[in-house]
């Protein structure tokens, strides 16, 4: 699951000595009903969920015996940067992580299809970490592949996505949205407009709808609910002269041609 949380362990010690006998023999009754069920021929999606809340639950402490045990010998998982592993890579990146991080992981809103031998589970998982003190969020969604083979349930293949979240809004001096007002153009004939209406800038192409811009900072502001932002370039004296779309860290640049 290539850490998609960064947090540390901060389990207690238990205070009576029973507490500890009842502790240790109810893990034990979790393990065995765990291993019964990916031993077992079938499988439902309460087993496939409990698997893998154990295997997010473990990336805390670094604990690498869920991913040895769940994970096929010649499993592929792709993490939400993108990046491929097979099991020896996977299980390598499953480590203690740094102090002063603390935080969990939660299985949510799970969805499966099992046939016969292939299982596939589709499910989100909500991230809260707290990082010296500093409280943090966000969400991903999963999908692994299990199949059944020589007498156990293990996946095959799995990706992870982070979903995308609105960057917060920031303030900015509105005696200057007119400065980015104006028609803007990608290629000879393919302009677009940003308009202003009180303290809001908007952007229209065409016979588009016209889509409203949030400000990150003085010069760059985002779409609500998109990947992407808009940054005002200015030239030397100030004034600006294009307006940059910058995707995944590419640029598509669009010069102002009038003020409007």
């Amino acid at each position: 699951m290539a850490n998609p949380l960064t947090f540390a362990n901060n389990f207690g010690k238990p205070r009576r000595r029973n507490l500890t006998v009842i502790t240790l023999a109810a893990a034990l009754f979790a393990a065995t009903a765990n291993a019964r069920s990916v031993e077992s021929e079938t499988i439902t999606q309460d087993e496939l969920v409990r698997a893998t809340q154990e295997l997010v639950d473990s990336i805390a402490i670094g604990n690498q015996t869920p991913w040895k045990t769940y994970f096929a010998e010649d499993a592929v998982y792709t993490d939400e940067t993108g990046k491929t592993s097979d099991k020896p890579a996977l299980v390598a990146s499953i480590v203690p992580l740094p102090k002063s991080y603390s935080g969990t992981i939660k299985v949510v809103k799970p969805l499966s299809h099992i046939f016969e031998q292939t299982a596939i589970l589709s499910y989100d998982l909500d991230e809260s970490e707290i990082v010296y003190g500093q409280v943090l969020h966000a969400r991903y969604h999963g999908t692994d592949t299990w199949l059944f083979r020589n007498g156990r349930w293990q996946i095959i293949a799995g990706q992870l996505l982070r979903y995308y979240e609105d960057p917060a809004i920031g303030k900015i001096d509105t005696a200057h949205l007119d400065d980015f007002v104006g028609t803007y153009e990608i290629a000879p004939g393919e302009t677009l407009t940003v308009s202003r209406e009180g303290t809001r800038l908007y952007i229209k192409r065409g016979e588009m709808p016209k889509i409203l811009l949030e400000p990150e900072s003085p010069d760059l502001f985002f779409h609500p609910g998109a990947e992407g932002r808009r940054l005002f370039r200015r030239n030397e004296s100030g004034k600006v002269d294009a307006m940059i779309y910058r995707r995944n860290n590419e640029d598509l640049i669009w010069k102002k041609l009038t003020h409007s």
